[in-house]
């Protein structure tokens, strides 16, 4: 059973806690930590930089968002645990990635809700995630996956990403305001 802070609008504990799924159940705001992979390749054709992004195609087995491509790494934060040390679980965790916390660099912050159903059970989310971006040129052969959590992973090229999202046409659980957000803070 995960046992989350209760966290008010800015990500701060009020000092209560909840079982994650009664949080989803119920719609109480809680932390999460997005952790998203980002590489800079030669594309050939023109012979300038691209910004790649790795997705995870979540497992058909999640409570929510099944067989849809997610963030490269994220993950619900324990009670009593801070954003920064959760990136780094959730990288080993889903990715076999071993991460610094000085490696991570801040992004931004979202409240994020949606309210949805899935495996006819309602899911209300109400999140407050830190973003954080990973400079790692690695090959998806490198990547240990955690198969309980996702299927695959893959790398998508950043700007062709965001126009297809906004299209509608990847099969994404993304937020386009998110992808942006790490456009715009790559080095």
């Amino acid at each position: 059973m995960e046992i989350l802070d209760i966290v008010d609008e800015n990500g701060n504990p009020t000092g209560e806690t909840v079982e994650r799924k009664k949080a989803h159940r119920e719609g109480i705001r809680h932390r999460t930590s997005h952790v998203w992979l980002v590489r800079k390749v030669k594309d050939m054709a023109s012979g300038k930089d691209i910004v790649e992004i790795l997705l995870q195609k979540r497992s058909e087995d999640k409570d929510s968002h099944p067989g849809e491509w997610d963030i490269s790494s994220a993950g619900h934060i324990p009670a009593g645990f801070d954003f920064r040390e959760s990136a780094i679980r959730e990288l080993k965790e889903e990715l076999g990635i071993d991460a610094d916390e000085t490696e991570l660099k801040e992004a931004g912050i979202m409240n994020l809700s949606s309210d949805n159903i899935f495996h006819g059970e309602p899911f209300l989310d109400r999140q407050v995630s830190k973003v954080f971006i990973l400079e790692k040129d690695l090959p998806v052969s490198a990547f240990k996956v955690q198969e309980s959590e996702l299927s695959e992973v893959k790398w998508f090229e950043l700007d062709r990403l965001i126009e297809e999202t906004k299209a509608g046409n990847m099969g994404t659980c993304l937020r386009v305001s998110e992808l942006e957000i790490v456009r715009n803070n790559i080095t």
